[in-house]
């Protein structure tokens, strides 16, 4: 399914509580969640306090987001069994944070992997 542009501007304008819904819901139904990586790995950021994994709903905004430093990575799904499966304790062994779904300005919360994975086990149930 895809988002005409209207509908991606639309959804980036929300506030870092309704993008982490969204990126919720869109996980779940689609069973995928989005990086962006180059030949090296995945894009990192870094806050004041933890290194992060920025995440995104969909195969849009993560290209949206490809833009100056980072418009050499491309979007790459994750199936969301891979996720609990690899990255969750991967990510949580390095220490790592998630941003979820980062707006333009690089705004999103920002949760540890047994937090996301706690979210997205929760929407699951919500979405049986």
């Amino acid at each position: 399914m895809s988002l005409s542009s209207e509908q991606l501007n639309t959804i980036e304008k929300y506030d870092d509580e309704q993008r982490l819904s969204y990126l919720l819901q869109q996980v779940v139904s689609n069973q995928e969640i989005w990086i962006l990586a180059d030949e090296h790995g995945c894009v990192m950021l870094n806050t004041e306090d933890e290194d992060c994994v920025p995440v995104w709903p969909n195969q849009e905004f993560a290209q949206r987001w490809a833009t100056d430093e980072w418009q050499h990575c491309q979007p790459e799904a994750i199936s969301l069994n891979k996720w609990y499966s690899r990255w969750s304790t991967g990510l949580a062994d390095d220490e790592l944070a998630l941003v979820t779904f980062p707006n333009q300005d690089n705004q999103g919360l920002v949760l540890f992997p047994e937090e996301f994975e706690t979210a997205l086990h929760q929407q699951e149930k919500k979405q049986k």
